[in-house]
């Protein structure tokens, strides 16, 4: 096996393709798998959109699927798995019925009405472009795709949000065994170095003086503004417009259970990256793939899910580019060095 580009597509079966309007800032990202991969999902946040996740667990009959389709634009962009559907479809691929072959597609969404403009979503046009552009090559990471619109640290609102988009990360486990992943980025919370916790990129300190919340640092914490008086208050009036949602995909042979729990422990990696997850602000989801036949233990597939995972959002937030007023990662380290 070659060297790997350190993304999702190093597994093979699996294609990726973005689509975005870099304007109303806001896209879908869709990833392939043609000739079908067993999957499974969990979704542990307490605001989430989905299509067809009920198909992916134990006990359903469809065992496996085509496309998972990750979309801003709220419930709106659930529509860009339609695009997927057709683009399927016209390629006679999809869970066979003696009638027709219907196309499988998976599909989470992000909020990014707040940023650019919430009149443009992503639809079925869009969801059916990303498949047009898929393809097995590394696919961008930052302000692409489901990434466009991604924002996090959102305690205080937009306003002392940091920019953040989609990221893909791989890992060789040995023996050939591969596990990819791919996060859109859109937390409430921060996103934070896993090695020794420092954040890479969350909200932003606001007011001046005695008015000041967050500290000093460039950067506000999350975590420790929810534990004071204002932070009280603003979680009692805050709206889910957040999560964090992804794939992450093995060339392993995996059950239908055994995905759901690669799925499961993905969500490991998560909550090691994002300060907090999980809340009932965000929708977080993780949908599994498995397109191989190699024999491998699900613990071992499972604890480099995780790992990849957790990379995914790492390169997600330090790939990311200042849009829609708010600034990247990468300027408030610049600001911090100068």
């Amino acid at each position: 096996m070659g060297k790997l580009n350190d993304s999702i597509t190093d597994v093979p079966g699996i294609l990726v393709g973005h689509a975005q309007d870099e304007t109303a800032l806001t896209g879908c990202t869709v990833v392939l798998c043609l000739k079908g991969a067993v999957a499974g999902v969990d979704q542990r946040g307490g605001a989430p959109g989905t299509r067809e996740t009920d198909a992916l667990r134990p006990m359903h009959l469809v065992r496996k699927i085509h496309a998972v389709m990750l979309a801003g634009g709220s419930a709106f962009g659930l529509d860009a798995a339609s695009g997927a559907m057709k683009f399927l479809d016209e390629r006679k691929i999809g869970f066979p019925t003696g009638t027709v072959k219907v196309p499988i597609v998976a599909s989470a969404i992000l909020f990014d009405l707040g940023i650019g403009s919430a009149k443009i979503r992503p639809d079925a046009g869009m969801g059916y472009q990303a498949c047009a552009q898929a393809s097995g090559e590394p696919p961008q990471d930052g302000n692409a795709g489901a990434g466009t619109g991604c924002s996090v640290g959102k305690i205080f609102g937009a306003a002392g949000a940091v920019k953040s988009g989609i990221g893909s990360a791989s890992i060789d486990c040995g023996g050939g065994l591969i596990v990819g992943a791919l996060a859109a980025v859109n937390a409430f919370g921060d996103v934070v170095d896993p090695e020794n916790g420092a954040i890479l990129a969350g909200a932003r300190p606001v007011g001046t003086g005695p008015l000041r919340i967050g500290g000093q640092d460039r950067f506000a914490d999350t975590l420790a503004v929810m534990s004071t008086h204002a932070g009280r208050l603003i979680l009692g009036v805050a709206e889910g417009g957040n999560t964090v949602i992804g794939v992450v995909a093995t060339n392993a042979l995996l059950t239908k259970e055994e995905a759901n729990k690669m799925a499961q422990m993905a969500q490991d990696g998560l909550a090691r990256t994002v300060r907090p997850a999980h809340t009932m602000l965000d929708g977080d989801t993780i949908f599994a793939l498995s397109t191989g036949a190699r024999r491998a233990n699900v613990s071992l597939v499972g604890a480099y899910a995780a790992e990849a995972f957790s990379r995914a959002i790492v390169k997600a937030v330090l790939a990311a580019r200042a849009a829609g007023g708010l600034p990247a990662a990468i300027d408030m380290r610049k600001r911090v060095e100068h």
